[in-house]
């Protein structure tokens, strides 16, 4: 393993330890600082602590590779309220390089993990670029050519980082308690085995590239979204090689006129979204650094190590509870969440607050108006529905998701983060119409979807 990887329990929790200590004391340390400076010179030390911090989370999660360095992805797409707000958008820019600029491993180390694997580079490789242009929580991505002329990207496991991943699957009990502003539920004995089940499906290359494939097929001759497929020939435990897209990363897409950034958000959504309950499967991973604007116009989605299918009584579950919020049935919503035990019906929680709680959460796929989702928004709804701090959803915070909803529901509030970093509006309840009653599409880009699944 190398150095720069620590890959023992206490090694990993330590580091985590130490940083979070470090924050504190720091945090104790600038509030007595700004006592008595004038309010530009507050103005200049939050921006450069807010900075400072925010480097430091790249650096200290980025050489930990792992689910250490997904938890600093998920938090990339926030607004994190423990930073000035006037320099949120500076810190959610550092926190963005660990989307696919975080810390890459030298290419001498990691062309020995390929050649473990696959034999001699020149056996498979007619050409290889031995700078990574994307490096991720468990592996870095390098362009390369196979023998047979064709361009690929070529994703490699971090050396030791598996034995990091394990490190931190015994050390759940403490990244849960940094997650639950994300997910309470994180707590609960099942869902952490749920966690603790995708950390270990996100190792498996070899898997991932079989679920890659799979669905590319299906994306295949899509009029808008192309999923790049894997060689799975090539494919092994520690080395994943897929068709390379040539593209513009989601910074760009940020730059696009809005008519473009909407017509991308729709896209998103239909794939995050929608796919869950019209295939009963999605990709729990929604963040930026997965999505990739290809040189033909179609919107390009990677990285399929978190893709979750979902029993079909669970996902009519969520789409039935959905349903009740957006009509107004609170005494139906209610009944359901406590005859499938997510209620303790002697908690105190009220029909209205279960109801006013979904609204909080998903109400984005309920109001039938136009929406444009910023980052506020998104991280305003995200806080309200789940932060433990919250006062407001005292009673629902106490209570426990099922392990089978933690991830339909963590892709479902991080789409949501995703598409306010994109500031894109839609009326977001006509789309979701489609798969909550079955409706057909409203918006053109809907109906050519359609008319393509049709056709085939």
């Amino acid at each position: 393993m190398p150095a720069g990887i620590p890959g023992g329990r206490v090694a990993r929790g330590a580091k985590l330890g130490q940083f979070a200590a470090g924050q504190a004391v720091r945090g104790v340390g600038r509030r007595l600082s700004m006592i008595g400076r004038t309010e530009e010179a507050r103005q200049v030390l939050a921006e450069r602590s807010a900075m400072t911090t925010a480097q430091q989370i790249v650096t200290v999660l980025g050489s930990m590779k792992g689910s250490a360095m997904k938890l600093g992805q998920m938090a990339s797409v926030l607004d994190l309220d423990f930073v000035p707000e006037s320099h949120r958008e500076h810190f959610r820019a550092q926190l963005a390089a660990l989307q696919d600029k975080a810390p890459a491993v030298a290419f001498p180390t990691m062309r020995a993990v390929i050649e473990e694997d696959l034999g001699p580079l020149g056996g498979v490789f007619a050409d290889f670029d031995e700078t990574a242009i994307a490096a991720a929580s468990i592996g870095q991505v390098h362009r390369a050519t196979l023998r047979d002329g064709r361009v690929v990207a070529v994703k490699v496991k971090y050396p030791g980082v598996e034995r990091a991943v394990h490190a931190d699957i015994g050390n759940l009990e403490f990244l849960s308690k940094m997650g639950r502003s994300v997910l309470p539920s994180m707590a609960d004995t099942g869902v952490l085995e749920e966690i603790a089940d995708n950390l270990r499906s996100e190792l498996d290359y070899e898997r991932e590239a079989r679920t890659q494939h799979r669905v590319a097929r299906r994306y295949r001759g899509h009029p808008f979204i192309t999923v790049p497929d894997a060689i799975v020939e090539h494919c092994s435990h520690n080395v994943l090689v897929t068709e390379y897209v040539e593209s513009q990363p989601f910074s760009h897409m940020r730059t696009l006129p809005d008519a473009d950034r909407d017509h991308l958000g729709e896209l998103i959504y239909r794939f995050y979204i929608s796919s869950l309950f019209v295939d009963n499967e999605f990709c729990g991973d929604p963040h930026p650094g997965n999505m990739l604007l290809a040189a033909d116009g179609k919107l390009a989605f990677v990285d399929f190590g978190l893709y979750k299918q979902m029993d079909p009584a669970h996902v009519d579950f969520e789409r039935d509870v959905l349903r009740a919020a957006a009509e107004g049935r609170g005494e139906d919503l209610y009944t359901a969440w406590v005859d499938r035990g997510i209620i303790d019906p002697s908690a105190g929680v009220s029909v209205e607050e279960s109801l006013a709680y979904v609204w909080a959460a998903t109400g984005w796929h309920l109001l039938d108006e136009d929406v444009t989702i910023t980052p506020e928004l998104a991280t305003g709804a995200l806080l309200l529905a789940v932060d433990p701090r919250s006062s407001q959803f005292h009673g629902m915070h106490r209570q426990l998701l099922p392990p089978e909803h933690v991830f339909s529901r963590r892709a479902d509030l991080f789409t949501f983060a995703t598409l306010g970093q994109l500031r894109a509006t839609a009326n977001w309840h006509l789309l979701a119409r489609e798969w909550l009653y079955r409706e057909p599409p409203v918006t053109e880009v809907g109906r050519e979807i359609d008319r393509w699944r049709r056709s085939g």
